[in-house]
């Protein structure tokens, strides 16, 4: 599975964006897709996840009631809408991938896009 994630910018306190994650393949839909974040000097965290069929997210707490993710799996494609955002929402944001079968875990990483939101 390879990912590229896109939609990122510059952004003014309070307004927002959307970001979109598309994978490649035909197993799209067998995979837990996940949006992480990393800002400068800080580790990657988890911002948000989505199961296979959408019936399930979660949310880290920072970004709980302003950010949902969603994902089209006719489209392979996993979103992450942003409202609110605050100056601390910036960041490099990476898409995950993680499936678990029988035969292992498997795990892709999107190449990042940059979110700025100016105060």
């Amino acid at each position: 599975v390879q990912l590229q994630a896109f939609g990122g910018g510059l952004v003014q306190a309070g307004g927002s964006l959307r970001l979109s994650c598309a994978a490649s393949g035909s197993t799209f839909s067998s995979y837990v897709m996940g949006w992480f974040r990393q800002a400068p000097g800080k580790e990657r965290e988890f911002v948000a996840a989505i199961d296979w069929n959408g019936s399930s997210t979660y949310y880290s707490d920072s970004v709980k009631g302003r950010f949902t993710i969603s994902r089209d799996n006719t489209k392979n494609t996993v979103y992450l809408l942003m409202n609110g955002l605050k100056s601390e929402d910036t960041a490099v944001y990476y898409c995950k991938a993680v499936r678990i079968t029988v035969r292992g875990r498997n795990e892709y990483w999107g190449q990042g896009t940059q979110v700025t939101v100016s105060s």
